[in-house]
């Protein structure tokens, strides 16, 4: 099988290449065609229009989409309208909010083309080596794409969540928890930096990886930001939100459902903005190590 894949940043690139790596023949193309140049020039089939890449594809198509959530995703669904018959598949792979996906599913489906959100967990080294995915959409569709995908992800890291919408929603929820579980690894540290004694945080963090009940892929990347930088020297006490956190939350009020850890750790986020605290830093770090996400350099 060949796979359209549209978008080469951080997760995309990476797919990319663990894509090849498993013979899955990806024709990458990307709104700078500086970066699809780039990938051409390293063995990959590539395409510098949507149309050259839709014409590269074998029928029934399969295009993935690995770009910001948004507008971007509608103008590019818009565009691939134009261009796709049906039968065709559109994954996005991206980190979509779940009530977009359902709209854009209902009209993608009007027209016979075929439609799946894949929720993508493990950050950048999950993409290159194997990632977690979450998958909404048919039955039918999961079963025909069930053994691409299986080889894309760890054993044990790929599931059918049900109908269109659900992947992104599972995602969405687990990002959530993800800001939870990242904040009190954050505070604790931040009280054992406090302490009086003379602690080695990332002798800490390995000791904690192996073995123990907080053992986790967080607490690998914690100890990978802290040997790397162990005062966590110019990073800024600033940490982004990239939406799914609020959506969590919003989710949440919708369903009259308690989340009193998701939402502090969100509101501590927007905090970081205005207080500068070591729980922010190494927040910061971890999201850089396991994601790629920008860092704010201290002066910026």
């Amino acid at each position: 099988m060949n796979i359209g894949l549209i978008g080469l940043g951080k997760m995309g690139a990476n797919l990319a290449l663990q894509m090849k790596d498993k013979g899955l023949d990806p024709i990458v193309y990307n709104r700078s065609s500086e970066k699809t140049m780039s990938f051409i020039n390293n063995g990959f089939k590539g395409a510098l229009s949507l149309e050259a890449l839709v014409e590269q594809l074998e029928k029934p198509r399969v295009i993935w989409l690995m770009v910001p959530s948004g507008e971007t995703v509608d103008l590019l669904i818009d565009d691939l309208m134009l261009l796709l018959d049906s039968e065709d598949l559109v994954i996005d792979g991206g980190n979509s909010n779940y009530k977009d996906t359902i709209r854009r599913a209902e009209k993608l489906t009007a027209e016979g083309i075929k439609f799946m959100d894949i929720g993508t967990s493990g950050g950048t080294g999950g993409a290159r080596n194997g990632a977690c995915m979450m998958v909404g959409g048919s039955v039918e569709d999961y079963s025909a794409m069930e053994p691409v995908l299986s080889g894309l992800c760890v054993p044990g890291g790929l599931g059918h969540m049900g109908k269109s919408g659900s992947g992104h929603f599972v995602k969405m929820i687990h990002n959530g928890i993800e800001y939870g579980m990242m904040q009190a690894i954050a505070e604790g540290f931040d009280i054992l930096k406090a302490s009086s004694f003379d602690l080695d945080l990332a002798g800490i963090s390995e000791v904690w990886g192996n073995g123990s009940i907080v053992a986790s892929y967080l607490m690998d990347m914690t100890t990978s930001a802290l040997k790397k930088n162990p005062e966590l020297k110019g990073i800024a006490d600033q940490v982004d939100s990239s939406g799914e956190g609020l959506w969590s939350l919003e989710a949440a009020l919708e369903f009259g459902v308690p989340a009193y850890v998701l939402s502090a750790a969100l509101f501590k986020r927007y905090e970081s903005k205005q207080e500068e605290r070591y729980t922010n830093k190494l927040l910061a770090a971890m999201r850089n190590e396991f994601g790629g996400h920008a860092i704010h350099r201290e002066g910026e």
